[in-house]
């Protein structure tokens, strides 16, 4: 399983870091994303990194602000989110192959 901590409440402009640990697995030869679903919304995916190259993608909305990186020693991929904005209020899941986390709550208030 995918196991999430971090979240939170925080004000517009403030920080966060997410984590996903693998639980009871290791991560490889990896493609793991993040999404969010906000209220009413579909699920949309926001970064991603792969672990051939390292290679990261981020959503045009989140990029810039967000970095994504992982940690294979600990099997465990972080999202730090900077600048945080009213908008990027909803649950965060990260994925890996057929696993889902179990969704963080990230709330920005204005």
């Amino acid at each position: 399983q995918l196991v999430q901590s971090g979240g939170g409440l925080v004000h517009v402009g403030g920080s966060l870091r997410l984590s996903c640990a693998a639980s009871g697995f290791a991560f490889e030869d990896y493609a793991i994303g993040w999404f969010r679903q906000a209220p009413g919304k579909e699920r949309e995916g926001i970064s991603c990194i792969y672990s051939e190259d390292g290679s990261t993608l981020y959503a045009g909305s989140v990029k810039g602000r967000f970095t994504i990186s992982s940690d294979n020693a600990r099997n465990t991929v972080y999202l730090q989110m900077n600048s945080l904005k009213p908008e990027d209020t909803a649950v965060y899941y990260c994925k890996y192959s057929n696993y889902w986390g179990q969704g963080t709550q990230v709330t920005v208030s204005s």
